[in-house]
């Protein structure tokens, strides 16, 4: 990766990472110290589900909305976390409370089928219950990425068919989007944008895509994609607030003519897109998407306040 590259997760340096403390399996231990089996089927096979959260004032924006994705994506596969969402919340207030967390935190909650009597691919190797990690760090995006924007190469990697390898599922076998960001970093990139099986765009790497034409916001059609939950409030938000949003099927073509794009996630919220496979995206006025970013910063405010009554 060049030195001016970027990625949607790239963060401010913060030295109080190196001390931190990390949840495995109800143990809470120094970051040196947090280990799993070589044997853990998350490590041997991608075998688990993962869901990253933002902590925002001491709230855990959108817990539910996570909490429904992750334990429908286990349920799906017959894994059996081990915990309900309460104890899922009580195990996040007992790694922030060690690392004397409030604000600014990301948070990676790891579940995988757990330690295998063999190394194979049978789930019912998986024989001691499940595997949870859970790993918090201080951690705010890079402010450059604002006004700088990312780049984004279109990948010959694709978003596959459901009965492939569904991505619905916010799996630990990322394979299939590392190659894709493998091959934007060697287009010179900092992420790749994937299409779908019909070739219409659909999301990159990392997170979920979306365009401005004539003050029009488009999004594909959710087939393909994750299903993000800050996609999803972020098509909520246009909704409530007038702005005409669309979930299609649209071409690169569009998406290269397009006056503005940005990504959505967790982590970042909303990323502005600088270029496409190298063309220019609008002029570099943001304006449907600064309008987006103050509503989505009011919404988590006020989810916020809710939550802290």
């Amino acid at each position: 990766m060049s030195k001016d590259a970027h990625t949607t997760h790239a963060a401010e340096e913060d030295a109080r990472n190196q001390d931190i403390k990390i949840w495995v399996n109800g143990d809470i231990v120094h970051r040196d110290e947090a280990k799993v089996s070589v044997y853990d089927s998350g490590f041997m096979l991608g075998d688990g589900m993962w869901e990253g959260m933002r902590l925002y004032d001491g709230v855990w924006a959108y817990f539910d909305e996570h909490m429904d994705r992750l334990f429908e994506s286990c349920k799906a596969v017959s894994l059996d976390i081990g915990m309900d969402r309460d104890g899922v919340a009580d195990a996040l207030r007992q790694v922030q409370a060690a690392n004397d967390m409030h604000t600014d935190v990301h948070c990676r909650l790891m579940i995988t089928r757990g330690v295998k009597v063999k190394p194979f691919q049978h789930p019912s190797l998986s024989q001691t219950g499940p595997t949870t990690v859970i790993i918090m760090e201080h951690s705010k995006p890079v402010s450059s990425l604002q006004g700088r924007g990312i780049r984004l190469a279109t990948v010959p990697q694709v978003r596959g068919l459901p009965m492939a390898q569904d991505a619905k599922y916010n799996s630990h076998s990322k394979l299939n989007c590392v190659i894709a960001c493998l091959q934007a970093e060697q287009a010179g990139a900092d992420e790749g944008l994937m299409l779908d099986p019909n070739g219409f765009v659909n999301t990159t790497n990392a997170c979920n895509f979306f365009i401005v034409r004539k003050g029009q916001v488009w999004t594909s059609t959710g087939d393909y994609c994750m299903n993000g939950v800050t996609r999803q409030k972020v098509i909520d938000l246009c909704r409530a607030d007038g702005i005409p949003v669309f979930e299609k099927n649209y071409s690169l073509v569009e998406a290269y003519g397009a006056d503005e794009a940005f990504l959505t996630g967790t982590f970042g919220a909303q990323t502005p897109v600088a270029e496409i496979d190298g063309k220019a995206i609008g002029d570099g006025d943001r304006p449907v998407t600064a309008w987006i970013q103050a509503l989505y910063k009011q919404a988590i405010a006020d989810h916020v306040a809710e939550r802290t009554r």
